[in-house]
């Protein structure tokens, strides 16, 4: 099913039928949920905005059309389940779709995705031609949809203007004329619209009607409203005069399909990859690139510098590409066996590191576990005899990602965290400054201290607006959602619904980098379930939630809050042994809860066994981002459990 509001507000099955909402209360209540975003929106707010003057029975007949699109929206639900999509959540209610089946937010996404990189214009035209006329069009008298619908077409004008630019930007853009032209007309106080037009009339090659084009806006800016044209507008004008290069067609900022040696090529994806976000993504490509083209010239030396010097911090343990990742192990392998055991140390050092950093822990088998510990421990040897201090912060970045060998390992990984600050503070090596104090939050995170780790927190954003490093801010706002959740168990801590919603804007936040696939799939669907694990409540079951590589611990849980007792005890039978990473304990955790509700001592007693060395710990809180609560309360009932076998 799908909803959609940029137009009269309407709802469509998969086959494209329409689904009868019922009346116009019912239709403004659906509307009002989407403009929330997925986040709760208390029935207070749903009566005030609903009504100007409520009546009596308000909360009644709220409750009446709830009901009633319920049963609309989810007509094949079965009897006394709880409903999926339009769910109960704290003192209101919430809409649970995901953001692709809603066309508002398919257009918010196409738009911001597309002011990050023009590859995306292709889902920005798409985006823009579903809108069917105003947003909420038929909800008239309500001031959320006023502020909703003015805001929303703010965005739409935008998205004309930057489909615009980005289409004149790759070169074309010559039919464009009458488009912008009818748009300018339409908004005629929009400067970058006119600097929009006068660029695709000269790009038409109509250059007297491009410089028309800019004096008639000049005219009527200082006519109606007194403004001389901003300094965009008059720099066009010049350029255009004087037939400026900045007119022709923008070339590609990217390495890709640019004539520049394997070196070269992998400085600069190293110094994107540091400016985090999609260039990010697009580093990494040409990393690899570069790493092939070395191996192509047969020069194992240059090989393994240009292997080496891609020292860029890495802080999860999950990779993002794990196919990219093994690519880039095997090349550093057969560069360590070309050098041979003598090869110099430095180089040895670097792509040793390299293998540690990329062989993330939870993609790993048990050979391939220990080659990379191996790998750390050597790297870490030959960096500190040779007294390099940048080139051991990058070993100890890879000792730091091969730490996860078992459990309760988070003081072990502290005292990495903190020498890779104190070097990197004494050698002016601010990238992995950041990375040190992320390690920290993340260790004090697992030890319960949310103190600490929120020094730790303020540290990074503020060494992060030097380093530009645009990924912390979104890692730091987790931590604080983290902090909400575990305070919501407290006696006079926050509500559940508001932890929820700090998940909420946390994963909203994180969805928008779209360069950490290997942390973001299945990490807000796990916050959820820890969360209402705190409160002592089922595990959620919205059929929308992505679990992502989660699914095997979770899903015994979720079967049990949906009383399938049976398949929940095959599910728990069948899900492995957890992989050793930021996760173990928190999914020996839930295995635990399972086992203990299921009534299963020889898996009980597995989970104890491996949860024991971590029983001072928080579950999750190795993360920095979510948190089940303290090991020892699963400890304890998986040991319980055990010893009833």
């Amino acid at each position: 099913m799908r909803i959609d509001v940029l137009g009269a507000v309407r709802a469509l099955r998969d086959d494209g039928t329409p689904v009868d909402l019922g009346g116009p209360r019912h239709r403004e209540v659906l509307a009002r949920l989407v403009a929330a975003g997925g986040r709760m929106v208390s029935t207070d707010t749903l009566v005030d905005d609903l009504w100007a003057e409520p009546p009596v029975r308000a909360v009644g007949a709220l409750r009446t059309f709830v009901a009633a699109l319920r049963r609309a929206i989810e007509p094949d639900r079965p009897p006394r389940t709880p409903p999926r999509v339009l769910v109960t959540e704290g003192p209101g209610y919430a809409l649970r779709l995901p953001r692709a089946q809603v066309d508002a937010h398919r257009f918010e996404d196409a738009l911001a995705r597309a002011r990050r990189t023009p590859a995306a214009l292709t889902d920005l035209d798409a985006a823009l031609a579903a809108w069917r006329g105003p947003a909420y069009a038929d909800v008239t008298g309500s001031l959320w949809a006023r502020r909703e619908r003015a805001r929303l077409e703010e965005l739409r004008l935008e998205g004309l203007e930057l489909r615009a630019r980005l289409l004149l930007d790759s070169g074309s853009g010559a039919e464009l004329v009458a488009e912008l032209g009818a748009h300018v007309t339409e908004h005629p106080w929009r400067e970058p619209a006119w600097g929009l037009l006068a660029r695709a009339l000269h790009r038409a090659g109509r250059q007297a009607d491009a410089l028309a084009t800019l004096r008639r806006a000049r005219t009527m800016l200082v006519e109606q409203l007194g403004l001389d044209p901003g300094a965009g507008l008059q720099r066009l004008e010049a350029d255009i005069l004087q037939g400026a290069t900045t007119l022709r067609p923008a070339r590609t900022v990217w390495t890709a399909g640019v004539r520049l040696g394997p070196r070269t090529t992998v400085e600069l994806a190293r110094t994107l990859a540091l400016a985090g976000g999609d260039a990010l993504v697009h580093s990494r490509r040409d990393r690899l690139a570069a790493v092939q083209a070395a191996e192509r010239t047969g020069d194992v030396a240059l090989t393994a510098r240009v292997i080496g010097a891609y020292d860029v911090p890495a802080l999860w343990s999950r990779a993002d590409d794990p196919e990219q990742s093994r690519a880039v192990v095997a090349a550093a392998e057969r560069t360590l066996t070309a050098l041979g055991a003598d090869g110099p140390a430095e180089l040895r050092a670097r792509l040793l590191a390299t293998v540690a950093v990329e062989s993330r822990s939870a993609d790993l088998s048990g050979t391939e576990r220990e080659r990379a510990g191996q790998a750390a421990r050597e790297a870490e040897a030959l960096a500190r005899e040779l007294g390099d201090p940048a080139l051991l912060v990058f070993a100890l970045n890879g000792v730091f990602l091969q730490s996860f060998t078992r459990p309760g390992l988070a003081a072990a990984r502290d005292a990495t965290g903190a020498e890779i600050l104190g070097l990197a503070t004494r050698h002016e090596l601010p990238n992995f400054a950041v990375l040190g104090r992320l390690i920290r939050l993340q260790s004090a995170s697992a030890l319960g201290d949310l103190d600490a780790a929120a020094a730790h927190a303020r540290a990074a954003e503020r060494l992060a607006v030097s380093t530009e490093a645009s990924l912390v801010p979104v890692l730091t706002g987790w931590f604080r959602a983290r902090a909400t959740a575990a305070r919501s168990a407290e006696p006079g801590g926050p509500s559940a619904a508001t932890a929820a919603a700090r998940y909420r804007a946390a994963e909203d936040a994180l969805a928008g980098t779209a360069s950490m696939p290997g942390l973001h799939r299945g990490l807000f669907a796990l916050a959820l379930l820890g969360l209402r694990l705190l409160h002592g409540r089922p595990a959620p079951t919205d059929p929308a939630l992505d679990w992502g590589p989660y699914r095997p611990w979770a899903q015994p849980l979720v079967l049990l809050a949906q009383d399938r007792v049976e398949e929940a005890r095959a599910a728990l039978s069948a899900a492995p042994e957890p992989p050793l990473d930021h996760m173990q304990e928190a999914l020996w955790c839930l295995t635990a809860h399972a086992a203990a509700r299921l009534g299963e001592p020889p898996i009980a007693a597995r989970a104890a066994t491996a949860l024991r060395p971590a029983r001072t710990e928080h579950a999750g809180g190795a993360t920095g981002m979510l948190t089940l609560g303290p090991v020892a309360r699963y400890l304890t009932e998986a040991e319980t459990c055990a010893t009833q076998g």
